[in-house]
């Protein structure tokens, strides 16, 4: 079974959990990138989906793209080859590219997303 860890950090990360067990994934839900990098230790995912915000000013303690470059440092580590599926507001989409020269992103899916974005995400045959 494949596995996939959904960071929920916000009410805009779409509730994607009937569409990932009817295509037979086992997701695990995380509500910090702390959890998640914990279980990284434990349970290597085979795709992570998580939502994206842009460390304006100082808000990442200003060394920080974003909100998950500290998990994506523990993911190169502990599951290097787990696919970052990356969700960005319309507001943060153009400051993804910064990420993506840091870490490599498998897909990257403008919100509101639609299901089939996901499923050429994912690799799902429709």
């Amino acid at each position: 079974m494949t596995t996939l860890y959904s960071i929920i950090e916000s009410p805009a990360h779409p509730d994607l959990s009937k569409f990932f067990k009817r295509y037979g994934f086992k997701q695990l839900k995380f509500n910090s990138q702390r959890k998640a990098i914990s279980a990284l230790k434990k349970e290597k995912p085979d795709f992570v989906v998580a939502e994206f915000f842009y460390g304006y000013g100082n808000n990442y303690a200003g060394v920080n793209v974003s909100n998950l470059d500290v998990f994506l440092h523990s993911q190169r580590k502990y599951a290097p080859e787990a696919k970052i599926i990356v969700l960005a507001q319309p507001r943060e989409y153009p400051h993804v590219q910064k990420l993506a020269e840091l870490f490599p992103l498998h897909a990257v899916i403008r919100l509101p997303m639609r299901e089939d974005m996901m499923m050429d995400a994912l690799g799902i045959q429709a």
